[in-house]
């Protein structure tokens, strides 16, 4: 029976899994057997494509019902007239070879004599070369395998990181002065966030962080827009750590059904971290969206601390979030901790389409005295703390927000809003004159003032080449329309166009360029163009 086995093995595609894991790379049919097979069968008749007047029949039925050394196809098919190579017959071969030899570990001797060991011993002298190709084939997976579990970061963490380099200047005179006083520099930002999963559906993100976006004497770009006397020209990821690696950043998702989930962490948790900015892919990324602070995304969206947030599927199309961030939870002393100092809560409800997404938000928040932000550095001195920065103010805003996919090549995304901002404390505050100072004026406990802000932009996705992405975006800063203390004389107006270039999946490199009109909201000021030069490293 075992001459018989061998005889017709020549003239039968035999399909064993175990073997055919490692397919003949220019052999497009063996990697087709190794997608399509199904387990062992234990009786010719399970073949649909195989009758008993089938010339090979006997010795197809010998090798399944006897010695059990085949594999048919998921839809119980066998493809006897497929052609077979020396590499799936090889296979085939060592398979059947495996399971004489447990029939004789068994000692079921009697279904092998030594004639059928003599052709056992031919074809293995016959096919050596190709069971050896297989073999080790077969161990240089084994050992790159061992080597990946050698060498992986964690079974549970794995690290994403992105390093930001840009060169930048802007040109104009300085707010409020008849020089330009800004220079070229050369800067970076780096986060290195290390991501794990307890259960494969949460996931905690622990961030280190660096950056060196200051002027020579360590004046933040953050607080001094430097050069300029406007954060109308900031870059949207201009951090300062002073060179020091910290971790600003904690966030903890968890799922706790498949239509709610939350969002917790003590530290640098933003509306971003919590809900979506509705914008295009990538048009919000700091490394390879819009370069410009502004015009990445809606100030909305930029505030944030230490706190909680529920996400709500209401239906698949439809998500409420709810969150409230304290903006120092650690800090015990007061007018700070988690319910005492500062904070911002966010509802957020967004559709998402086939084609696009659209959301309407509500923020509310409190900052005190020394540290209001009402447009989050994006728009004027006066937009940012509207009674200065000696009174405590509230504020509630009301923003829109969303995109259209006209086409895979052209996405259109805009958003706005409005900003009601309240006086809670009373005093002589140093409020913002529009030309790079300051007029010392009472404001009086309730006293209002009024913001409001918005931005269209058009992109056009893997134009010039995959993964590059040149867009524009014309927008109106946060300005102060009306207020009880001081309101803004004249519309600040940008306009961008940017350019992100892939060179390949882990680099891109951006030149971006806008112009402010009358920064500050103010028509005296002189005009400010900003170039920059962003390269940007993901891995």
């Amino acid at each position: 029976m075992i001459k018989i086995l061998f005889n017709s093995f020549f003239l039968l595609f035999l399909a064993i899994p175990a073997v055919l894991a490692v397919p003949p790379e220019d052999d497009p049919n063996a990697a087709d057997a190794n997608r399509s097979l199904q387990g062992q069968v234990t009786s010719v008749s399970q073949f649909s494509d195989v009758q008993p007047t089938d010339w090979a029949f006997g010795a197809l039925q010998s090798l399944v019902e006897r010695y059990g050394c085949i594999a048919g196809y998921p839809n119980s098919t066998y493809r006897g007239n497929r052609a077979l190579t020396r590499y799936e017959f090889a296979a085939g071969l060592n398979a059947c070879l495996d399971r004489i030899n447990e029939l004789i570990a068994t000692a079921t001797s009697d279904l092998v004599n030594k004639q059928d060991l003599a052709v056992m011993q031919k074809l293995q002298q016959d096919f050596a070369a190709e069971l050896t190709t297989l073999r080790g084939r077969v161990d240089t997976l084994e050992a790159h395998t061992a080597t990946l579990e050698a060498q992986q970061f964690s079974t549970t963490t794995r690290l994403n990181a992105q390093i930001i380099t840009a060169i930048s200047d802007s040109f104009g005179d300085r707010v409020g002065g008849e020089d330009d006083e800004s220079r070229i520099y050369f800067a970076n930002r780096g986060r290195l966030n290390f991501e794990s999963s307890f259960t494969g559906k949460d996931l905690l993100r622990v961030r280190l962080e660096f950056g060196n976006f200051a002027n020579s004497n360590g004046v933040s770009q953050i607080a001094a827009a430097t050069g300029t006397g406007t954060g109308m020209t900031r870059l949207n990821f201009d951090y300062d750590s002073n060179e020091t690696l910290l971790v600003p950043h904690i966030r903890y998702y968890f799922p706790v059904s498949e239509s709610l989930n939350f969002v917790v962490g003590p530290t640098g948790i933003g509306y971003t971290d919590i809900s979506t900015t509705v914008t295009p892919p990538t048009i919000a990324d700091d490394g390879n969206g819009v370069p410009s602070l502004f015009g990445s995304y809606s100030p909305l969206f930029r505030r944030g601390g230490g706190g909680a947030a529920a996400n709500w599927n209401i239906t698949k199309d439809l998500v409420l979030t709810l969150g409230y961030l304290a903006n120092s939870p650690n800090v015990p002393s007061g007018s700070n901790g988690l319910f005492d100092g500062g904070y911002n809560a966010l509802a957020h409800l967004a559709y998402y389409g086939k084609e696009g997404a659209i959301g309407i938000a509500y923020s509310h928040g409190y900052s005190p005295g020394g540290v209001p932000d009402i447009s989050a550095g994006t728009g004027s001195v006066l937009s940012n703390a509207p009674f200065g920065n000696n009174i405590a103010t509230s504020n509630d805003i009301v923003g829109t927000q969303g995109y259209y996919r006209f086409s895979p090549n052209f996405q259109v995304h805009a958003w706005g809003g409005y900003i009601w901002a309240n006086a809670e404390s009373s005093g002589l505050s140093d409020i913002s004159n529009g030309r790079g100072g300051t007029d010392s004026l009472f404001v009086n406990n309730g006293a209002n003032a009024n913001v409001w802000f918005g931005a269209i932009g058009v992109s056009f996705p893997d134009v010039g080449g995959r993964g590059n992405l040149p867009g524009i975006l014309f927008g109106i800063p946060p300005h102060v329309s009306n207020s009880d203390i001081r309101q803004e004389r004249d519309n600040a107006y940008h306009i961008e166009a940017f350019y992100r270039y892939r060179l390949n999946d882990n680099i891109s490199v951006t030149p971006g360029f806008w112009v402010i009109l009358n920064p500050e909201n103010d028509s005296r000021n002189d005009t400010q163009y900003v170039g920059v030069l962003r390269t940007t490293f993901d891995f």
